[in-house]
């Protein structure tokens, strides 16, 4: 079979990260660059950024205009716009990032939500690869991203982050971030990721967690202290499934391509632009 390619780039809270990726192997076929996502990280900033990025790998690999991008964002992606905005500048919402980006870049354009695009990625190259049932998959990062897959296919734009625990967002404890910024040993921070995941278990009633984003590669260090009915394992692309999952979205339309704004209810379709 002919390999599919195409352009992934991951919007963190910290990093934006690209790469060209073989959407048949989930193998990279250029560098992967990373950069600071810019402060503030409003969408002409992050666009700018992302905009480099892109040119610089095709002109790098000699990829034809032809060639989709498909971009991870932490916010609930619809329509091509972001619906909200997590972890990221509130002027994300509701802007046609995935309508500006293509007619600047002069190729096809995706968005998906960050966790949903490397929750594909986890479920199709790594660790969820052939899991049915309830899989839920979480990033672990700047905050807490979900991907939940029912027999290998993807429910969009869950917030399983955002839930309410203590009065708070669930992430404001359970990131990877929260563990930094608090001075929290491995130990401690496993007993709020425990609670997390518990909520989030009496909740859904899952076969599997997958908990990714780059602590997953210290996940020796705190998994096996979780006291979860529900198997709990690491992600294996780690900070790469980001770049993997927008890439296959990009190539594949497996969420925003297939919704529309006409798609939604009136009150969630985005305000007519200014003329």
């Amino acid at each position: 079979m002919a390999s599919r390619i195409a352009i992934g780039v991951d919007v963190g809270g910290s990093g934006i990260k690209a790469a060209v990726v073989d959407v048949e192997s989930g193998q990279f076929r250029s560098e992967r660059l990373r950069v600071p996502t810019p402060t503030p990280s409003t969408p002409d900033r992050v666009s700018a950024t992302i905009g480099r990025l892109i040119r610089r790998l095709a002109k790098e690999t000699g990829l034809s205009e032809s060639t989709p991008v498909g971009i991870g964002l932490p916010g609930v992606a619809i329509g091509g716009r972001l619906l909200t905005a997590a972890n990221i500048d509130p002027a994300w919402t509701d802007y046609p990032v995935a309508d500006r980006l293509s007619k600047s870049l002069k190729r096809p354009v995706s968005i998906v939500n960050d966790a949903d695009a490397a929750g594909i990625a986890e479920m199709r190259f790594g660790v969820g690869a052939g899991r049915r049932g309830v899989v839920i998959f979480l990033t672990l990062g700047t905050g807490v991203g979900s991907g939940v897959f029912v027999d290998g296919t993807l429910v969009p734009n869950t917030e399983f982050g955002q839930m309410e625990i203590r009065g708070r967002p669930a992430e404001r404890r359970s990131a990877s971030a929260a563990r930094t910024r608090r001075g929290l040993s491995w130990k401690a921070w496993a007993t709020d990721v425990d609670e997390h995941l518990q909520r989030i278990e009496d909740l859904m009633w899952p076969t599997l967690f997958i908990l990714g984003g780059g602590v997953s590669k210290n996940g020796d260090k705190f998994i096996p202290r979780l006291q979860r009915r529900t198997p709990v394992v690491a992600a294996q692309l780690r900070n790469d499934a980001g770049i993997i999952g927008a890439a296959i979205v990009a190539a594949e339309g497996l969420t925003d391509a297939a919704t529309t704004s006409d798609d939604l209810p009136a009150i969630l379709r985005p305000r007519p632009e200014a003329t």
